[in-house]
């Protein structure tokens, strides 16, 4: 029973990262259409996939205030109203193409809701799970934004074969926005469920309703042991401050951290899943009735890989899994450019993007969560992250705003190139990251926290 309640918590807190990846999904859904109905620019549009990545940085630069003044609970709940604000804005049906700040504005809202859950889930799910089993718990926040994406994909592509293309262009759009307000509503409901953080507990002088929390979780030697943690790095915590940062080694590990963090968007996967209609429509040469088609393959692939590492996390360690599938990256890159330059596009090239997609779901897209929850001392651990995610989403952002202007350039759809441009830049960060994985980042599998502390020491 103890193992089914630590479960369904972790699902439960699990599902901010549903709406996640929901949320930055629908864009890729959506645009396709409202880019048509406004009659954007690739500037304009852009912008506007840009906007909620840009709430994401204001969301998470300022989760860690707000998760220790309220706690990662209300924290939560308050990221799903944002989201559900953020659905409803989005899909108003009053939008006229003069109101384009409108849909601006409400995607900037969903984003901050997103920046605070990005912050506070996976560091509450760390929070509850014992030693053992944190870094598979902390991998199903992970699992949970492929699945949000998938869902996403899916739901889009009945809702867009649901009418003729003027009706997915006038209205279509519309309506997969507000497709995630049902599961902004069972998250906000579901929340008013789940336990406080027992570290919050500890942090505002309850001690004792922290440690009959986590007996009610766990097992009463796990819980003991767990208790004692927990107290023991509060007590660390206290004594901390921001000039912590710039004193040995954790200036060092923050900077290898956010320098991790931003790589995981300079891989070029939220291109791919923001303007995966773009690119099967002009760079690969499909129909519009085969490319919502083609997404849900896209996310299928994302999700099944993802499942993958979430059982070998554990077994082959961090950096193997990095490397591994930064090699499987560049491959699949490489195959897409290579199709592109030779003006050979076809099933060579969706090819190459699975391969991509396979490879990040493996590697990147859910280690980079677990390491970040890990590799931090127990001192700098929220600081830290604040730091990481908010520089995450910082280039997510620049990487979404810069990507249809060089998809779109002069450079870019001439020879040589022919299209293969920004694929080439993604591969060069993408050698990079396997050259700061296996020079700067220790081998975090079956070490404890207190081991990791004196590994970055040394």
């Amino acid at each position: 029973m103890k193992k089914n309640n630590l479960l369904l918590i972790t699902v439960i807190a699990s599902l901010g990262g549903l709406l996640f990846g929901y949320d930055t999904g629908v864009i890729n859904g959506t645009q396709f259409y409202f880019s048509k109905y406004f009659e954007l620019t690739d500037g304009m549009k852009g912008n506007i996939v840009s906007s909620a990545l840009y709430g994401c940085v204001f969301g998470a630069v300022f989760s860690g205030f707000v998760s220790g003044w309220i706690g990662r609970k209300k924290s939560l709940i308050i990221s799903a109203l944002l989201f559900t604000i953020s659905a409803w804005g989005s899909g108003l049906p009053s939008f006229l193409p003069e109101s384009l700040n409108l849909l601006i504005f409400f995607r900037f809202i969903g984003g901050v809701g997103i920046g605070v859950a990005s912050m506070n889930a996976p560091m509450y799910i760390a929070e509850i799970s014992p030693s053992a089993k944190r870094g598979k718990m902390v991998t199903f926040y992970q699992m949970a934004i492929v699945t949000g994406f998938f869902v996403v994909f899916l739901a889009t592509y009945l809702i867009g074969n649901s009418g003729d293309i003027a009706y997915r262009i006038a209205y279509g759009w519309r309506v997969m926005f507000w497709s995630e307000l049902i599961p902004c509503g069972l998250f906000l409901i579901l929340l008013f469920f789940v336990p406080k953080s027992p570290r919050w507990l500890v942090l505002k002088g309850r001690n004792e309703e922290a440690k009959e929390l986590l007996e009610k979780m766990h097992d009463a030697d796990v819980a003991a042991k767990e208790f004692n943690q927990i107290t023991e790095s509060v007590e660390k915590s206290e004594t901390s401050s921001l000039s912590s940062l710039i004193k040995k080694p954790f200036l060092f590990i923050v900077l290898v951290g956010t320098s991790l963090s931003v790589l995981q968007q300079f891989t070029g996967i939220n291109a791919v899943l923001y303007y995966g209609a773009d690119i099967f429509e002009k760079a690969l040469g499909f129909g519009e009735e085969d490319i919502l088609v083609q997404q849900i393959l896209l996310a299928g692939v994302n999700f099944g890989f993802t499942f993958l590492a979430m059982f070998t996390v554990d077994k082959w360690g961090r950096k193997p899994l990095i490397i591994a599938g930064s090699v499987g990256m560049i491959v699949g890159f490489g195959m897409l450019s290579f199709t592109l330059m030779t003006e050979t596009v076809g099933l060579l090239s969706l090819l190459g993007i699975l391969i991509f997609i396979g490879s990040f779901a493996m590697s990147m897209g859910p280690v980079v969560w677990v390491l970040l929850s890990e590799m931090f001392p127990n001192r700098i651990r929220g600081i830290g992250m604040s730091i990481a995610v908010a520089a995450q989403w910082l280039f997510n952002g620049i990487v979404a705003q810069t990507f249809p202007r060089v998809m779109g350039s002069e450079l870019n759809n001439s020879a040589p190139w022919n299209g293969s441009l920004p694929y080439f830049i993604f591969m060069g960060f993408i050698a990079f990251t396997i050259f700061l994985t296996m020079k700067f980042i220790p081998e975090t599998k079956g070490k404890s926290l207190e081991e990791l502390e004196n590994v970055w020491e040394h």
